[in-house]
């Protein structure tokens, strides 16, 4: 049995990054051999198995046939037979088709360490036309390393997966997945350029690929989302500076969200940034009542935390030419909603002769509080 160190780990390595997992091809062994030495098997299409100790992953190397449409449309071959090199040769890009092994030497069949070198994204053979999720791989890949481009011949590769309809095989939850990942990366608008470049932006996102085609909006959607990722937002920020930035609106969003299963955090977050952003350059002008509206609108007394996250993101879709204004009005608001939370409201219900005025009074008592605190201000 042979162990070797493979894929992310390797390329990150050899990059100088930081790396989260590791991941091991095994050679020469067989599903019992691994459980008698301990390990857990966790794999459902193919064998892979955790570490009694470190709980790493080790799958045994294994080939792949292509039978059906899909990422799922393939039959796993493993047996004590399949070389390392056969393995690697199933993976999707070069610079992830390096092994290391127990000693440190690098196994390098498909010139990986060059494309390193190069800072280039290219497919390890025609293999990876099998596999839509790559297209998604490559991109959110371009979204982590900014600086690699794509293979001219990948791209090409990649166009013709589009144009065959493999892309429509992808299941949203995957879909989401690479999406959510790509997000979170240092430059997500290298993710969308790369999916435009290869004509999967419209059939994966077609609500991002009008924008993205006119080039003013496309270029203040790009700054938009690479600016949530310099200021390190966290994901439900990224992707409703997104969908806002694209000019979508709540229904859109909701449309949307509901294609791709997206979390309940991200949705609600998108939504009242679509629906809510025109109020935004509005703000310092708002009377007391037009504030405490806008505050119940968002929901933002029994939720303080969305609404937290919901001006920063309105300020970045705002722009960064409008700086000074977005912190007065962000300040404005965070003092109306701390007003407001501090009102005592079995105060204000306790002169109330019938529930149906309860509402009414503790909307009057938070009100007086609000333009009590801002007056100052208006």
């Amino acid at each position: 049995m042979q162990v070797y160190l493979v894929g992310g780990a390797v390329r990150d390595e050899l990059l100088g990054w930081p790396i989260k997992d590791k991941d091991y091809v095994v050679v020469g062994s067989t599903p019992e051999a691994m459980l008698a030495a301990g390990f857990k098997s966790v794999g459902k299409d193919f064998p892979v198995f955790l570490h009694p100790k470190t709980h790493d992953e080790y799958a045994l190397a294994r080939t792949e046939r292509k039978v059906a449409q899909g990422y799922k449309g393939f039959v796993v071959h493993t047996s004590i037979d399949v070389t390392l090199e056969e393995d690697l040769a199933r993976r999707d890009l070069t610079v992830n088709a390096i092994a290391k092994d127990a000693q440190g030497t690098l196994i390098d069949p498909y010139q990986g360490c060059a494309d390193i070198q190069a800072k280039i994204f290219r497919h390890v053979s025609p293999a990876f036309a099998e596999d839509p999720v790559r297209i998604l791989r490559v991109a959110r890949l371009s979204a982590r390393f900014p600086i690699f481009l794509v293979a001219p011949e990948t791209n090409q590769l990649m166009r013709q997966m589009v144009a065959a309809g493999e892309v429509n095989a992808l299941v949203a939850e995957r879909v989401w997945q690479e999406l959510a990942t790509g997000l979170l990366e240092i430059k997500p608008s290298r993710m969308f350029d790369v999916l435009r470049a290869c004509d999967a932006l419209a059939p994966i996102l077609p609500e991002l690929d009008a924008v993205w085609a006119a080039e003013s909006a496309g270029r203040r959607l790009m700054q938009a989302m690479d600016t949530v990722a310099q200021q390190n937002q966290p994901l439900p920020i990224r992707f409703a500076v997104l969908m806002q930035t694209a000019a979508l609106t709540a229904p859109q969003v909701k449309t949307l969200c509901q294609r791709l299963r997206v979390p309940n955090d991200c949705q609600a977050l998108a939504q009242l940034l679509c629906k809510f952003h025109d109020k935004w350059p509005k703000i310092l002008a708002m009377s007391a009542p037009e504030v405490l509206d806008f505050l119940i609108a968002l929901d933002a007394i029994r939720q303080p935390a969305r609404f937290k996250d919901f001006l920063c993101a309105a300020a970045i879709g705002h722009g960064s030419a409008e700086q000074a204004y977005d912190q007065a009005a962000s300040l404005l608001l965070q003092t109306a909603l701390s007003a407001a939370q501090a009102t005592d409201a079995g105060a204000a219900a306790q002169n109330c002769t019938a529930p149906e005025q309860i509402k009414a009074a503790v909307y009057a008592a938070r009100l007086a509080a609000i333009e009590l605190t801002l007056t100052p201000n208006h």
